[in-house]
């Protein structure tokens, strides 16, 4: 109150005029306050001495009667007449309300005009601020005419807003030229005319209000009937007829229209303004009303936008009826409009600013967020459409003279041009490096949110650094002056200081010397009599002591004497019992020592299993090997028995001693009772004695020494028992012992066996991942040669089908598909030549004979060359195999006989070319002889010899084939014999395998001389395919490769087999001695009475074991033969069918054309069993629609995973199902060519390599998930299990999709390092990460490198989106997590390997700051693998060269303990490596020194026992032996749907 009264006061209103406006509000308070009461429908009054309405009139000055009246009256002036009314208690209140309103609006008038009158100026005004208040969107659960004008002011200014906010702004984009997509927004003027427009609400209100009987109804009725269904803004409720509904720009508002005409109205009666205007007292209520016209006018509103108060005013009845202007006749509908246009000009004339307002929630709660109401308040006020526009536009700008004026403290000087936009557009390249977080116009610099707050940041840095500066200055001065200050005062005080304390310490010395001196003579007087006094007492001591220990001396002799004689028994039984024991301990030893030896026996013929050497003799002297371990066995059980039988014997022994004993001590009490008798007799005696006094003496004697000797006895027995008591501890004593040395031993003997499984397995998984690197190497081989012979056998194809000049063929019959190996050859073209001449007309017949002649002239000119060439190889084969046999001295006899065996041969082969040319000659003599058309007639004789000189030609061509294949093929095998050291090893154990097989020893030479015939030159290769023996070749390959194949898997197979068996065996062993072991341990630590039982019930339970055994292994016998006998069933039942058939000899045709009866069969719910169906003849569309031009894109990106594999395996089941063989073996043999041709023509895609490999390997796992066997089966779900393969064993066709599935892999691993090959270099070694590293470059070499990346470059950024893009693809393609780490470690492998190999070879890349930077490329990728979760993938193992070569640059380099720790370090690099990189070292900068000779010499002499290769370059195009570990699909056959996008729409689910 107090702010407000001196607010009013500097506004210049008076104390009088403040106490004015209070007693104003507090009189419309209590005019508010007033009640009226009802006397009848159309009359009211105030209840007498109402206290709210006295207070009101005597607040403001007027009659209490007056006022009450006039509340509940009104005045009606006529043309005559007037007339005074009653008015109802609802149009009473309404007048009242009316009159507070009035009176509040002109007091709200009269303060602002006084506000205006204290803030006019007599400057003239150019421009203002105003503020404008209003409320925002309203909508309650019942809506009046007060929201309705509040929600219509706000549509307007929503509308100003819209034009504004986005309207101004893009033009000032376009204007400032910066590229702008316009946006759309919401433009509610159809809202407005509804409001507003002619016929709107408002008019059909105004309307309403002017009728004499107007309602809230009718006007409601006229609403629907104007609006409804006509405009989409406009509704009407379901439930009601008094309301409606408008769609605002921020929510749907229902509007009730009960009270709008009265509101609308807001009548002020004129005798109630008269009375207040007759006021005597209050001078400010007069200056209130006595402009009225002013106050009435529509364009004194108040500009706030609230709803205006003004009230229509009825005058008396003298007014003249002419005075009634049409200003007091506007209803508050109109006056509101008319204020809202003005206020609407107003804002359209000014630049208006927003400040939105938004409440937590309705309640007003503290700590209370109501999202939903937040989010409808900003949609509400257009807030999120403002953030809309502002996130994609600029909302920061300046004009470059303000950006420079601003932010001129971050330019250099040399950075300042005259160019003012220029200046702004350099720095801002240099602070901002995003280009699209600004834009430069003609006149301003647009920027993005949040660019505004980043550059004063950096100014605010500048600024403080420069402050901190000069602060330091400063206060660096201050402090100095302080400081001097300080150490003159300091030096004064320590002046004085020392001079007091060197006076105090004189007077101290003197008193020291003082003190000491008295001191001295106290201290001697003192000592003088504890002297004397402690030389009397210690002389009493010594006498004291010396007697006393001369008799302890005495008599410890005595018992040193009696403990001699005790310790010569006790020594005596010791020696006696150590003897037993150290037996005992020999005998064990003995036997730890057999079963020791017993052991490395066993171990040495595990690693002889184990052995590469013996792989190939497994299956000669398997079985005695087995015999051997078992005979071993049942050895180590024998000794095992044995000592189960010593043990046992042992235990009889102490048993019997035990027993031996306890008869001793009873003896011993027989003896003692014995005693207590004999004790009884001399009482008796003693009785005798009284009666014979005689024999008193004898008697007497008698009875001592029978004391004595009862005495002795009994302590000799205690003795004895004590004794036994103490040997009875020792013998427990041991049996812990030993019990404890057994647990120790068993324990070492688990360790140590468990060590050794341990390093079996790791050797193990060596020498397999050795064995299938050789055979994905073998594979490599074979498709390579395959490709060869596919490249070869088109080349042939296109040099066959090349027309010869002078020469037309028409078509032939002969068919080119008969076969894979089929070819057209010359032989065949002369073998139609008859027919073809049958067939044309006459007048042709010469001129084919004649080209006839030719070709077969040209035939033996070209197997007169060939001949020779072989004569000349043959020559030439003998002659090294002359001076083989003259070097070799050691060959074995076989090989002569197989020479002259291949001189028989070569001999054969000569007279048959011989006979061949006669041949030839002869009927090249009869051609010529015989020209005539009758003679080459097809009954002439000359006709005759030709066709069978033709069909002798072409079998002797075929045989001479055949040898001259044989042929070659021994004479390879020859030279091969002769130079062994040509061959590799592994091939070399192949060819002994081959030829240890006698029967296909022709198809192993035919193999071994296709690769010498690979190794011959162009002219070899051409002279060969001349007479086609090229295919012929190839085929022998195809063949031997199949039968090499078959048997290396066979072979492989039967020694996985036979290791796992061995396997086996040696661990049911281990398990079994294990066992062994604990029950002999348990067994030691029972009585003999619970070791029989522990040793029953141990026997039970092995038995009932191999019982349960033997049971599991007699149901899978049953299953077995169940199924044989399924089989055999269906067997029968098709032989039945066809012997049928065959009886009755029904056609198929027949059966298929006789009548069927038609039967009703009920239709049934499908229920599929994860099987398609497809016709035979479908099965090259099938291939050719989901293999050979299926996009991967599409199906990763839109389909499941894997989709093709499991629609090939749903073929194959429906096959298996059929039990039809021939069309699984044609699906899979089909779809694996298929395959095969997909990747030779888009074999360099990754895309599609990793599609057909995710999709190959899940084919794979398909077919053993659904296998049958039960190791794969155990994952299955009950449904799963019965989608299984009933019919066929696939197992072949998996080792086949195996195989292409490791070719696949190998063909992906291509790809990918051709495609990361460009990348390595410049992204790991030559492109700088960390810029500013490098330094300056050292003189003299090459520049190679750069701080910043050119154009074209590969950076680390691009090695690690390109390592993303493979991944994605990856697993877009659903390939399996294994597979992919395996990927992955293959790639960080050619990665590491590429940049090690660039290192070593350019010098300069070794430098200490490139090491540094390699460092950091290493852990950027190691970074990759932790957000791919590969890091257990092994491929941060492949980079440790890489990273132990970046450490050995960063390292020191200088003393022995530096050479000592690059030694442990690089552990992973070779030595030569090792020496490279050090003699390669090249120092940038001074800081940096040059490796010593005599440094590197130390290297070299630390790591000269180092065993490592003495290759200097790492093998990048190394590749890693693939595995494919077995990964079940979780997904349900029945659940697949076939997309359309396939085109398989002939396959249909069964």
């Amino acid at each position: 109150m107090v702010n407000t009264r001196q607010a009013c006061t500097l506004l210049g209103i008076s104390d009088s005029y403040q106490m004015g406006i209070f007693r104003i509000l507090a009189g419309i308070l209590h005019l508010g306050n007033v009640e009226f009461a009802s006397r009848d429908a159309d009359s009211c009054t105030i209840p007498p001495k109402h206290e709210p309405l006295a207070i009101f009139c005597d607040l403001m000055g007027v009659e209490y009667e007056e006022m009450a009246h006039w509340l509940c009256h009104r005045k009606l002036a006529t043309a005559t007449e007037t007339y005074i009314k009653p008015i109802s208690k609802l149009h009473a209140i309404n007048a009242r309300d009316a009159l507070a309103k009035h009176i509040y609006a002109n007091l709200f008038n009269w303060i602002v005009d006084h506000v205006n009158k204290a803030l006019h100026s007599a400057v003239k005004q150019h421009s203002f601020i105003g503020v404008l208040d209003i409320y925002g969107f309203e909508t309650f659960e019942i809506n009046s005419f007060e929201q309705f004008c509040i929600n219509y002011a706000n549509e307007k200014l929503q509308q100003q807003f819209n034009m504004h906010v986005f309207k101004l702004e893009q033009e000032e984009y376009m204007k400032e030229q910066i590229p702008w997509t316009l946006i759309d927004f919401y433009d509610n003027q159809p809202c407005i005319n509804l409001i507003e427009a002619k016929m709107g609400i408002l008019d059909l209100l105004d309307e309403e209000c002017k009728m004499p009987k107007g309602s809230d109804d009718t006007w409601a009725q006229k609403l629907y009937n104007t609006h409804l269904n006509k405009c989409a803004l406009f509704e009407k409720p379901r439930l009601s007829n008094k309301a409606f509904i408008i769609q605002h720009f921020a929510d749907k508002v229902e509007y009730q229209c009960e009270g709008f005409l009265e509101k609308n109205k807001d009548t002020v009666y004129e005798e109630q303004i008269k009375v207040l205007k007759s006021s005597k007292q209050f001078k400010l209520l007069a200056e209130l009303f006595q402009d009225e016209e002013k106050v009435l006018s529509p364009t004194s509103a108040a500009p706030s936008g609230r709803v205006p108060l003004s009230r229509t005013v009825i005058k008396p009845a003298k007014t003249r009826p002419g005075q009634t202007s049409k200003e007091h006749k506007k209803t508050v509908g109109h006056q509101f409009r008319n204020s809202l246009h003005l206020l609407m000009e107003t804002l359209n004339a000014t630049t208006p600013h927003y400040v939105r307002c938004i409440k937590p929630n309705d309640f007003k709660f503290p700590f209370t967020f109501d999202e939903k109401r937040a989010v409808q308040q900003l949609r509400a006020c257009g807030v999120l459409e403002t953030i809309r526009i502002s996130a994609a536009g600029f909302p920061s700008r300046w004009t470059y003279q303000e950006f420079f004026s601003r932010y001129r403290v971050l330019m250099k000087q040399r950075d300042v041009l005259s160019d003012r936009k220029q200046t702004c557009k350099n720095v801002l390249e240099k602070l901002i490096l995003d280009k699209d977080k600004y834009q430069f116009g003609k006149t301003k610099i647009f920027f993005r949110a949040g660019q505004v707050a980043y550059l004063e940041k950096i100014r605010a840095d500048k600024l403080r650094a420069a402050c901190i500066r000069i602060q330091k200055t400063i206060r660096g001065w201050l402090m100095r002056k302080k400081y001097m200050r300080m150490r003159k005062a300091a030096i004064t005080i320590q002046r004085y200081v020392r001079g007091y304390q060197a006076r105090c310490y004189a007077t101290f010395l003197r008193r020291t010397r003082a003190a000491i001196t008295i001191q001295k003579f106290q201290r001697m007087y003192v000592v003088r009599k504890r002297y004397q006094c402690m030389r009397a007492a210690t002389i009493a001591l010594q006498a004291l002591l010396r007697g006393y220990v001369a008799r302890n001396k005495y008599q410890m002799m005595l018992r040193e004497h009696k403990s001699i004689i005790i310790q010569k028994h006790v020594r005596g039984w010791l020696a006696r019992v150590h003897y037993q024991r150290t037996l005992k301990a020999i005998v064990y030893l003995q036997c730890c020592y057999r079963r020791m030896m017993a052991k490395r026996e066993l171990k040495k013929l595990k690693i002889e299993a184990r052995s590469v050497e013996r792989y190939k003799k497994l299956h000669i002297g398997l079985e005695n090997k087995i015999m051997q371990l078992q005979r071993k066995i049942d050895e180590q059980n024998k000794e095992y028995k044995s000592l189960l039988e010593k043990l046992s014997s042992l235990e009889i022994t102490y048993s019997t001693e035990t027993e031996r004993l306890r008869n001793d001590v009873e003896r011993l009490r027989m003896s003692e009772e014995e005693a207590k008798n004999a004790t009884n007799r001399v009482l008796s005696l003693q009785e005798e004695i009284a009666k014979l006094r005689k024999e008193l003496h004898q008697t007497q004697s008698e009875k001592k020494t029978i004391e004595e000797w009862a005495d002795k006895y009994k302590h000799e027995t205690e003795q004895l028992v004590s004794e036994l008591k103490e040997q009875n501890t020792l013998l427990k004593t041991e049996k812990e012992e030993l019990n404890r040395r057994i647990h120790d031993q068993a324990r070492e003997i688990t360790e140590t066996m468990e060590k050794k499984l341990v390093e079996e397995t790791k050797q193990l998984e060596l020498d397999l991942n050795d064995e299938r690197l050789r055979y994905q190497n073998l594979l490599n081989e074979f498709s390579r040669l395959e490709e060869r012979y596919d490249d070869l056998k088109d080349e042939m194809n296109l040099m066959v089908n090349i027309p010869k000049p002078g020469h037309k063929r028409t078509d032939s019959t002969h068919s080119s598909n008969e076969s894979e190996y089929t070819f057209s050859s010359e032989i065949t073209e002369a073998e139609d030549l008859p027919l073809r001449m049958e067939q044309e007309p006459s007048e042709k017949k010469a001129p084919l004979d004649m080209s006839l002649f030719l070709k077969l002239q040209k035939r033996v000119t070209e197997l007169e060359q060939e001949k020779q060439s072989l004569q000349d190889e043959l020559d030439r084969k003998e002659e090294q195999a002359l001076r083989a046999k003259a070097k070799e001295e050691e060959r074995p006899p076989i090989r002569g006989a197989e020479l002259e065996y291949e001189s028989l041969k070569r001999q054969e082969l000569e007279s048959e070319n011989k006979k061949l040319k006669n041949e030839l000659n002869e009927l090249q003599k009869a051609l010529t002889e015989t020209r005539s058309p009758e003679v080459t007639a097809p009954g002439a004789p000359a006709y005759r010899v030709l066709l069978d000189q033709l069909t002798s030609v072409s079998e002797e061509l075929e045989v001479r084939k055949e040898e001259v294949l044989i042929l070659r093929s021994q004479l390879v095998s020859q030279k091969e014999a002769i130079q062994p050291k040509n061959t590799m090893t592994d091939s070399t154990i192949l060819l002994e395998d081959v030829q240890k097989m006698k029967d296909k020893g022709e198809i192993a030479q035919a193999y071994i001389g296709l690769k010498e015939t690979n190794r011959q030159s162009p002219q070899d290769y051409h002279m060969l395919n001349e007479d086609g023996e090229l295919w012929l070749v190839y085929e022998g390959l195809k063949q031997a490769n199949r039968l090499l194949e078959s048997q290396l898997q066979s072979q492989k197979k039967s020694h996985e087999n036979e290791l796992e068996s061995l396997r086996g065996e040696i661990q049911s062993l281990k398990e079994e001695n294990n066992r062994q072991q604990q029950l002999l341990a348990q067994n030691l630590q029972l009585p003999p009475e619970a070791r029989i039982e522990a040793s029953l019930q141990h026997e039970i339970t092995r038995l009932t074991n191999e019982n349960l055994d033997l049971m599991e292994q007699l149901e899978k016998q049953d299953k077995t033969v169940r199924k044989l006998k399924k089989q055999l069933k269906v067997f029968a039942k098709k032989i039945g069918e066809l012997e049928v058939g065959q009886m009755e000899n029904i056609s198929p045709g027949q059966i298929i054309d006789e009548p069927i009866r038609p039967v009703n069969i009920p239709r049934k719910e499908k229920d599929f069993q994860g099987m398609l169906e497809y016709k035979k003849e479908d099965e090259q569309k099938l291939v050719k629609n989901l293999i050979l031009e299926l996009k991967p894109r599409g199906v990763a990106v839109n389909l499941i995973p894997g989709l093709p594999a499991y629609i090939l395996f749903m073929c194959v089941r429906h096959a298996d199902y059929l039990n039809d063989d021939q069309k699984v073996r044609s699906l899979l043999t089909s779809t694996i060519n298929g395959i095969k041709k997909v990747l030779k023509k888009r074999g360099d895609d990754f895309e599609t390599v990793s599609f057909w490999l995710s999709n190959t390997c899940r084919f794979l796992h398909c077919l053993k998930q659904y296998s049958g066997e039960e190791g794969f089966m155990k994952h299955n779900t009950p449904r799963q299990n019965e989608h299984c393969l009933t019919n066929f064993d696939l197992a072949e066709y998996r080792q086949v999709l195996s195989d292409l599935a490791i070719q696949i892999y190998q063909q992906l691993v291509r790809v990918l390092e051709n495609i990361l090959q460009p990348m390595i270099v410049s992204g790991m070694l030559e492109h700088e990460t960390i810029q500013g590293v490098s330094g300056v470059k050292p003189t003299g070499l090459r520049k190679r490198t750069s701080s910043i990346a050119d154009e074209g470059t590969y950076t680390l950024d691009s090695i690690i989106r390109q390592l993303n893009s493979f991944h994605s693809v990856m697993c877009q393609h659903g390939m399996d997590p294994e597979l992919i780490k395996q990927v992955v470690k293959q790639m960080f492998y050619i990665i590491g390997a590429v940049t090690l190999n660039n290192l070593l070879l350019r010098k300069d890349m070794c430098s200490w700051s490139k090491g540094m930077q390699i460092r950091y490329n290493v852990s950027q990728l190691e970074e990759w693998l932790r957000d791919k979760n590969l890091m257990n993938s092994g491929a941060k193992e492949t980079l440790e060269p890489l990273i132990q070569a970046a450490q050995l640059l960063q390292v020191k380099k200088k003393t022995d303990e530096d050479a000592e720790a690059i030694c442990s370090m690089c552990n992973a690099l070779t030595t030569a490596q090792i020496v490279k990189v050090l003699n390669l070292y090249t120092p940038v900068n001074e800081f940096e020194e040059r490796v010593l000779v005599s440094f590197i010499r130390t290297i070299q002499m630390r790591l000269r026992d180092r065993k490592d290769s003495p290759q200097l370059l790492m093998d990048a195009k190394h590749i890693f032996p693939v595995t494919f570990p077995f990964n079940p699909s979780s997904l349900a056959l029945e659940t697949i749907q076939i997309p359309a996008s396939l085109g398989l729409g002939f396959i249909s689910r069964v």
